[in-house]
């Protein structure tokens, strides 16, 4: 094994940074493997884009005689590209995208064919998908799942293959995926909001949540990656000793890129021109090793399709350039782990953002509104938000170094904390003349100003307000952006229909006037959702206290957080919105627990056998090495040789206890794992798993880390730290 090690460091040290030549501008290239509004003005009838676009506003369903012209012009456009087959691309609840290839082929007769692909093939397919996760929606002998056209977001062609974005259902029509109640929940949150906006702009017929989200991950030379098992299986290091340079310098953060890894970026940032996903930013991030791209603002349906396919053409580019990423959030102990900011906002058809400032009082009190709104659906479905980002990899960064705590919290800036506290001395009823002319004036007048400034962000928050966006800081660099964005538009949707009917109470019968009733039902939210505002430092016990005295929860593990998922209060929020029916609600959270305990007995048994089979063997090799040496000391200094062999019988006593601690600990983990796979309950085999097994982790690492330390470098088996971290 430590030849393959070094043989692994060889073949690193003579890497050479593939040339990528740019010939084009990224603009022309942009959308050039799309099936965009430009190309299918070329390529189909005035009625088929027509319809598309209808879909697209409105959700309009496309007729299927309409969608033969469409998929005529599709094809045809692709096969011009070179593709060769289609394929219904979706989200399933494995966590990526799935894709099965039919060739634009059929046989006609007399040894004859042709190119065919018809409405029905883009429409809906049906694809073998019994062994999906599906939470007991199905019996396993009951294959039968439907993959459906979603022409809001538009096919694009990779590879040779035309790939059409499609939601996954049931025979029943319930949701098999991530895409399905997203779309839902932004039909929900679109029709609130519009709802809303239309008290201060009348022209609003449509709103659409944007999201812009930040993908962090390592990338490790492939050689070096193969040379450890756990990086292989598990997608992170589950030992290695950290080394003596890590970040401490935080030389790495925004330095100079290193030539090898920017001739990745730029072959990666050309493969996404092509595709349509918009990515404009690159930088080192702080740990060695450790990069982050992210793109402009899309709507989020969009963009969660975008940050998938992203995910996906990141491993192929990488394997051109002989480099692996590790999306998982904590790939490396003691350094900083990988996350997936996502940056929200909600847009109108006017042009407006409505969580941005304006230059009126009136503006302002829509941003007010919208922004203390947020606040309040934040405060009251705080546990539900945690529970999206849950998993077993995101449990590992959540409250470590630059990651945010498990306790959700909202971060909104000093200077708007002063707006929000004066509007809330705003007096019961009525506002006087001079009461509307002091907040207007002297409060909401003054945002931008007060946010021109505003920069300081709260690197501890999980759920900030960055300037005229939400930044929910926790999701995890592994997870799809489906999960959170639907909880957190869900809850945002219902928010505003109360909001709105509140508002519209006050307002009957002339009680109040349009003005007067926002602010005085945004006084009382602001009052309701005090405790999910904090401004101070995320970690540490003091924060954990105060958030227990303010009621909020602080559900550090993947089961204890999951349970939120399945309260009454979630099954009625997304049965009201239509956005999941319990079954569905109920199938996730099964899944979701099944892949935490599937998660840790993976990594169990990973551990497992490096540290017996590899790690153990190499320490007693060593040790009959040191054991040589004292014997060849006694046959020279005879009585003497403890005076001169003192070191090395301590070396020899110090691996016998590592290798005693690490092989006792496996066989307690193993005892333990059986334990929990007799458990039925999915609940409780989760629960065991975390509480019973994955306490041995820490306890076999640290000793064996420590015969790293010991053992001579020459025979140590395992790729280390500093050679995974600093070779480029």
């Amino acid at each position: 094994m430590a030849t393959i090690r070094f043989q692994a460091l060889r073949e690193t040290l003579n890497r050479k940074p593939v040339e990528i030549h740019e010939d084009e501008r990224r603009s022309e290239t942009f959308g050039r493997n799309v099936f965009n509004t430009s190309v299918m003005r070329q390529f189909l009838t005035k009625e088929a884009y027509q319809s598309v676009v209808d879909a697209n506003i409105s959700g309009k369903k496309i007729d299927r005689t309409i969608a033969d012209h469409i998929s005529t012009g599709m094809k045809e456009w692709a096969i011009a590209k070179g593709a060769t087959h289609y394929t219904h691309w979706f989200q399933p609840l494995t966590g990526s995208t799935a894709e099965k290839h039919d060739a634009f082929f059929e046989t006609i007769g007399d040894g004859l064919a042709i190119e065919k692909f018809g409405g029905g093939a883009l429409v809906q397919q049906e694809p073998d998908a019994s062994s999906f996760p599906n939470g007991g929606i199905r019996n396993t002998f009951e294959a039968r799942g439907y993959t459906a056209w979603d022409p809001t977001s538009p096919a694009f062609i990779y590879g040779t293959t035309l790939c059409i974005p499609s939601v996954f259902v049931s025979y029943k029509g319930d949701a098999l995926d991530y895409k399905t109640p997203l779309l839902r929940a932004l039909q929900s949150v679109d029709h609130a909001a519009t709802a809303v906006a239309k008290y201060f702009d009348k022209n609003v017929t449509k709103v659409q949540a944007t999201l812009g989200w930040e993908q962090e991950y390592f990338l490790i030379d492939s050689a070096l990656a193969a040379s450890r098992p756990d990086i292989q299986l598990a997608g992170r290091t589950l030992l290695g000793h950290s080394p003596a340079k890590g970040q401490q310098l935080d030389d790495h953060y925004f330095g100079s890129i290193p030539s090898r890894v920017l001739s990745y970026m730029r072959d990666l940032e050309k493969e996404c021109m092509l595709l349509g996903v918009p990515v404009k930013t690159r930088h080192n991030e702080v740990a060695p090793n450790q990069f982050e791209l992210a793109p402009i603002f899309e709507e989020a349906n969009l963009a969660v399709d975008h940050n998938s396919l992203l995910m996906d053409v990141m491993n192929r580019v990488a394997e051109r350039h002989n480099f692996v990423v590790l999306f998982h959030e904590k790939p490396f102990a003691g350094i900083n782990g990988s996350g997936k900011h996502n940056n929200w906002s909600l847009s109108t058809d006017t042009g407006t953002n409505l969580l941005s400032p304006g230059s009126t009082p009136m503006k302002n009190l829509q941003f007010l509104t919208f922004f203390i709104n947020t606040i309040k659906a934040v405060h009251d479905n705080e546990e539900l938000l945690r529970a999206t980002i849950a998993s077993a990899s995101n449990d590992h960064r959540l409250g470590a170094n630059e990651a945010p705590p498990a306790i959700i919290s909202t971060f909104i800036g000093s200077q708007l904390t002063e707006v929000l506290d004066e509007l809330e001395k705003v007096t019961d009823g009525k506002l006087s003349p001079q009461e509307k002319t002091d907040i207007k004036l002297n409060v909401v007048g003054k945002i931008p100003e007060i946010l021109l400034d505003n920069t300081d962000r709260n690197r501890t928050s999980s759920f900030a307000f960055t300037g005229n966006k939400f930044e929910f800081r926790a999701v995890g660099s592994t997870a799809n952006c489906a999960q959170p964005m639907t909880v957190l538009n869900a809850i945002v949707a219902k928010q505003l229909i109360d909001f709105k009917k509140e508002v519209d109470e006050l307002i009957k019968n002339d009680k109040m006037k349009k003005d007067d009733a926002i602010f005085n039902v945004l006084r009382e939210y602001i009052k309701k959702s005090r405790d999910i505002r904090f401004e101070g430092d995320g970690y540490g016990e003091a924060w954990e206290k105060e958030a227990e005295k303010r009621g909020l929860s602080n559900n550090k593990t993947t089961p204890q957080a999951l349970k939120a998922k399945i309260s009454d209060k979630t099954i009625s929020l997304f049965e009201e919105l239509a956005v999941m029916n319990r079954v569905e609600i109920e199938a996730r959270h099964e899944i979701e627990l099944e892949e935490y305990a599937m998660h840790i007995q993976i990594e169990s048994r990973i551990l497992g056998d490096i540290a017996r089979n590899h790690v153990i063997p190499t320490a007693i090799r060593y040790q009959n090495i040191l054991i040589k040496n004292v014997r060849g000391l006694k046959d020279i200094y005879g009585d003497n040789f403890k005076t001169y062999s003192k070191e090395q019988l301590q070396i020899i006593e110090d691996i016998s206890l590592h290798i005693e601690k690490i092989n006792s600990g496996i066989t307690d983990m193993i005892e333990a794992r059986k334990v929990a796979n007799k458990l039925e309950d999915a609940e409780k085999r989760a629960f065991a798993y975390c509480d019973d097994v994955k306490p041995y982790f820490d306890t076999i690492r640290y000793h064996c880390d420590k015969l790293e330390l010991l053992i001579d470098d020459e025979i140590w088996p395992l790729t280390k730290y500093r050679e995974l971290l600093f070779t480029r």
